[in-house]
């Protein structure tokens, strides 16, 4: 299974962009919502799922998008389902970890 990932620093706290590769290059919307799932923002490179795991455990602001972005984060225990919102049937979730 791979992820799209985009890791950063950002004020001395390492923030992680990631999501289901096959979401790459689309926009959803709902109502006043949008999200541009761009190759900029959650692409910088593809990695495998434990690569992905390790990732998210060692990142303390999360923004996640897909099903099976969300469901490793669950399955490792960095998010959890009542946070996980959807527009058009895609979900998200963002964790703050401090």
């Amino acid at each position: 299974m791979a992820f799209a990932v985009r890791s950063v620093n950002y004020q001395n706290n390492r923030m992680l962009n990631i999501c289901d590769v096959d979401l790459v290059g689309r926009i959803v919307k709902q109502s006043d919502l949008e999200i541009n799932i761009s190759q900029s923002y959650y692409a910088d490179r593809i990695v495998e799922e434990q690569e992905a795991e390790t990732l998210l455990k060692n990142s303390s602001i999360i923004n996640m998008v897909g099903r099976q972005t969300i469901d490793l984060s669950i399955r490792i225990g960095i998010g959890s389902a009542k946070g996980v919102k959807e527009i058009e049937g895609v979900p998200f979730l963002l964790v703050f970890k401090f």
